[in-house]
């Protein structure tokens, strides 16, 4: 017997999927003697790291989480009172535990194929229900970013929707008691637009200013004061100006709401609603507008349609308006919801009811005017007439107060005035507000009070009617409720997702434990910065890994998407170009293959998109680029590239392309959607980029959930580091800061831990071994699927990426299309890869290095009997219309159903290869009809009528 005393698992080990045994049978179907013999045919030698990557040595799973919990309890988790948009609150035990720790809802990907994606969309159906209910509005969408996302997407919204009479207005005032924050993220969004931003006293606006556009309005406002501002918002639309507000989604519940005020759009966030705070994220942001404007929102919105049986069924509607569709006449670069936490937060609104969240509200606001009380009889001046549950107080010496407060573990607001804010929260006790009023001197409260909301601002409407709200208060159904939703959807529980350039890699547990701590989650964004020294250190050492694996000097963590980290790429390299004085430089090179972000994110920076051409190779034309930068060199300002390309080859002339743009006065960003196929093996600043943004939710490991949360730092070289975003409330950036791209300093903070972990547990080695196998598995799938499906381009050397195109546009002349393809791959239970992106008719194929030898292979044997199903229709043994593909999904009750008049047997449709057997998956719905959809838009609830046809649909 063999034994080792000093054995060490190797988390690298358990991340990484095929085996060594495995391996060796791969690179005999690939024709490669070893995996680095297969490299060297894939990565162009010139753009080869020379040194592997200087990373700290790999730390197993125990050690790590022993180590990290050391750095996270250096976090002081004092009682927030900050308020600003961000409040503590109580995350019910029955959705922490079966939705934020539940791999069956954060590994789920974006619900574009519906017929497997109902029990998300039935969860965002209520939370866009929840936020039309509250904030009075017609339509909601699936959620945004963050609260200062939001609001500078209704200012975009706003813009593109001028009034005629309006037609050449700029200007966009913002009340100056908006959180400052979303100020930023607004001086940001509004300046490459071309629009005039105005922060000032609401009450010195003149609505007659013929520049004038819009009106911004926060509700209750930065210091707490609430109004009615129906008669102003009546003034407004008399002179053709609309008004958005950001409202409080708890405090709607017992305040009138902006719908019956007659506000146009109505955002904010939807973090108080049992999502921690996370030092600032993430957190899903709400949109609310009229029905008007329902062609011009941005981000998602989940809509009702019926399947091909005529059951109810949902589905994203109206996704014409999608930026990868739109490219740059997209209404916005948003690729991206909230949809984990906006899910958890409609799943607040279920469990608790109407009546529940009013009594949380209610129970808020009395503290708060027990809080009022107990300051007023102490002779404190509180500025607030009427609130719900903020006050701003008057104090003689805040530096006495600030240090007596924090003795007692206590944060507040400091304003620059001698004023001090005290926001309170679903967490407060009356111990609490009694601890507060000591802190200024004051007796303990009295509890009877009496409402500090005018009779003309409390709301009489009703909210949340809908039975969904009303049935499931008790735990069990509760619990029941979301388990019956989470077996509706397929995610990375059941089987792989190939999404091409999407990457659906192990989410670890283990690099998913501490995103729910305490000494995470409970902390303030802006909270002061000796109390977040663990988030301190790790930021300070995420970043410097990523500098390390991208070859560039300056990074910034503060991009909460990958769109968002386009966006700030772009505006960085903006702002270096006017800082050198060359304000002209504004066109951006963009392949045709690209992103469809990448054109939306560069108009949205105030760039003239010039599209470079493809060769017939797929690859970037270069004798095209070599022109157009010659062409248009006095006023280029950069190249955008995806490297590997989008169609999935590393381009050996990425260098000579970085050289010609950079020969030209352009700068070169390259969106880091493929880093999965370079870390540890080249980087962006290796091939001539001058900034990247990373997808953490792609190759660092961050979970997609079901659409979001996501992260898109962005990582600069030298000439950009000075122009870092900076932050309005806590310094960040560089010493030339460009203004906030988002609300929080470092975005979604609490959900870097997670790449955190990843890099921490798998070492330089681990994450380059990585790379190399997800390029082995693409190569395996490629080398399978050859002979049976077209393989659209390959590198010099006959090898793909770490991901591929099969062509399937052939399939036509039968009759079949892509769509087919993917639907019928439901049942054999599997996800459908990249549908028609970035070429139309096309599937993009990206396994990653997750994956076994044997889920590849059944994933494989899926693709090939389809290709078998296609030929018998090709060759009329199938009927071109009445055939397995045109029906697929098939759904439970179908297979079941007493009638069967198919020209195909039932276990065709639903047992076509044996292993299927094994552990069936059952799409809910058969397809989705999407057309019906679109002309019957429906974006809540279902009426209860449909919705108890839909509960008494078998699954």
């Amino acid at each position: 017997m063999t034994i080792n005393p000093l054995y060490s698992e190797k988390f690298e080990n358990r991340h990484n999927g095929p085996d060594a045994a495995q391996i060796a049978e791969m690179l005999k179907t690939v024709k490669a003697s070893s995996v680095d013999e297969l490299i060297d045919q894939t990565v162009p030698a010139n753009i080869r790291l020379k040194k592997p990557l200087n990373l700290p040595a790999a730390q197993t799973e125990q050690a790590f989480l022993k180590t990290f919990k050391a750095l996270a309890s250096k976090n002081k988790v004092y009682k927030s009172f900050i308020g600003m948009g961000y409040y503590n609150n109580y995350t019910p035990g029955v959705i922490l535990r079966n939705i934020l720790e539940n791999p069956g809802w954060y590994t789920a990907y974006t619900p574009y194929q519906a017929e497997i994606a109902q029990g998300r969309l039935e969860a965002l159906i209520n939370y866009q229900t929840m936020v039309i209910d509250l904030t009075g509005m017609e339509i909601a969408n699936a959620s945004l970013l963050d609260e200062g996302t939001a609001a500078a997407e209704a200012m975009h919204l706003l813009h593109a929707s001028l009034k005629p009479a309006k037609k050449n207005a700029s200007k966009f005032f913002v009340d100056k008691n908006t959180f400052p924050q979303t100020i930023d993220v607004l001086r940001t969004r509004s300046t490459p637009l071309g629009i005039t931003l105005v922060v000032d006293d609401l009450a010195k606006l003149d609505v007659t200013d013929p520049d004038l556009f819009a009106v911004f309005i926060q509700y209750p406002d930065s210091n707490g004061a609430i109004a009615d501002h129906a008669a102003f918002i009546q003034a407004a639309h008399e002179n053709n100006v609309f008004v958005a507000m950001a409202a409080d989604l708890l405090a709607l519940t017992v305040l009138k709401s902006p719908g019956e005020m007659g506000a146009d759009v109505v955002i904010g966030s939807s973090q108080r609603l049992g999502v921690p705070m996370g030092f600032g994220g993430p957190h899903a942001a709400y949109f609310a507008t009229k029905e008007e404007f329902k062609r011009q929102m941005p981000g998602r919105i989940i809509g009702a349609s019926i399947d091909a049986q005529e059951k109810p069924a949902y589905r994203m509607a109206l996704q014409t308006r999608e930026q990868h569709i739109r490219r740059e006449k997209a209404t916005s670069n948003i690729c991206t919801a909230q949809v984990l936490l906006a899910v958890m937060a409609g799943m607040y609104g279920v469990y608790h009811g109407p009546e529940g969240l009013k009594k949380i509200a209610g129970r808020v606001h009395g503290l708060g005017v027990m809080l009022n009380d107990g300051l007023k009889a102490k002779g404190l001046k509180q500025v607030n007439e009427h609130f719900f549950d903020t006050l701003k107080v008057e104090v003689s010496d805040k530096a006495s107060l600030k240090r007596e407060a924090e003795k007692r573990e206590i944060n507040l607001r400091y304003f620059e005035s001698n004023h001090v804010g005290i926001s309170l929260d679903e967490t407060t006790t009356p111990e609490d507000v009694n601890i507060l009023l000591d802190v200024f001197g004051a007796k303990a409260g009295q509890p009877k009070v009496v409402a500090a909301i005018p009779s003309s601002l409390q709301r009489t409407s009703s909210f949340m009617t809908h039975p969904v709200f009303n049935s499931y208060h008790a735990e069990h159904e509760m619990l029941r409720y979301i388990k019956k939703l989470e077996n509706k959807d397929l995610s990375m529980v059941h089987s792989m997702i190939s999404l091409g350039s999407c990457t659906m890699k192990l989410n670890a547990t283990t690099e998913m434990i501490p995103v729910t701590w305490p000494e995470l989650g409970g902390i303030h964004p802006f909270a002061p910065a000796d109390q977040a020294t663990g988030y301190a250190g790790m930021t300070k050492n995420l970043e410097a890994w990523l500098a390390e694996i991208t070859g560039f000097t300056g990074v910034s963590l503060q991009p909460n998407s990958g769109a968002q980290g386009e966006y700030a790429g772009l505006m960085v390299i903006r702002a270096y170009h006017q800082h050198r004085g060359d304000h002209h430089r504004n066109i951006s090179l963009i392949p045709a293959s690209a992103h469809g972000t990448n054109p939306a994110s560069a108009v949205m920076a105030g760039m003239e998109v010039v599209i470079v051409k493809s060769d017939a190779e797929g690859k970037i034309d270069v004798a095209d680029l070599k022109a157009k930068a010659e062409q248009h060199k006095e006023k280029l300002s950069c190249l955008m590239v995806t490297y590997p390309s989008t169609h999935g080859v590393f381009e050996e002339a990425i260098t000579e392309i970085c050289e010609t743009i950079h020969a030209n006065g352009g700068l070169v960003y390259m969106d880091g959607a493929n880093m999965n196929a370079q870390v540890g093996l080249t980087s962006p600043a290796n091939i001539g980029a001058d900034v990247c943004h990373l997808n953490l939710h792609k190759t660092f490991c961050i979970p997609h959930g079901g659409g979001g949360p996501g992260m898109g730092p962005i990582c600069v070289n030298d000439k950009l580091k000075p122009f870092l975003p900076g932050h309005a409330v806590v310094k960040t950036g560089g010493e030339h800061a460009i203004n906030a791209v988002s609300a929080a300093p470092w975005g979604s903070a609490s959900i870097l831990a997670i790449s955190y972990a990843y890099i921490a547990m798998m070492g330089g080695e681990g994450l380059t071994n990585a790379t190399k196998l997800a390029i082995l598995n693409a190569n395996y799938i490629k080398e399978r699927l050859e002979g049976h499906y077209k393989i659209l381009y390959t590198g010099t050397n006959g090898r793909c990426a770490h991901e591929m195109i099969v062509d399937c546009r052939d399939f036509k002349k039968a009759g079949i299309e892509v769509e087919d393809i993917a639907k019928r791959l439901m049942d054999y239970g599997f996800h459908a890869p990249t549908v028609s992106f970035p070429v139309a008719g096309t599937l993009m194929i990206e396994p990653t290095e997750s994956e076994t030898k044997e889920e590849l292979d059944r994933f494989c044997d899926a693709l090939i009997e389809i290709r078998n199903e296609i030929r018998e229709v090709e060759e009329g043994k199938a009927d071109k219309e009445n055939n397995v593909l045109k029906h697929a999904p098939h759904t439970a009750s179908v297979i079941t159903a007493d009638a069967w008049e198919r020209p195909y047997s039932r276990q065709k449709a639903a047992y076509p290869l044996p292993y299927v057997r094994d552990a069936k998956f059952w799409p809910s719905v058969s397809r989705v009809d999407n057309a019906y959809g679109d002309r019957n838009l429906v974006c809540s609830c279902l009426p209860l009528e449909l919705y108890e046809k839909t509960e008494s649909v078998p699954a």
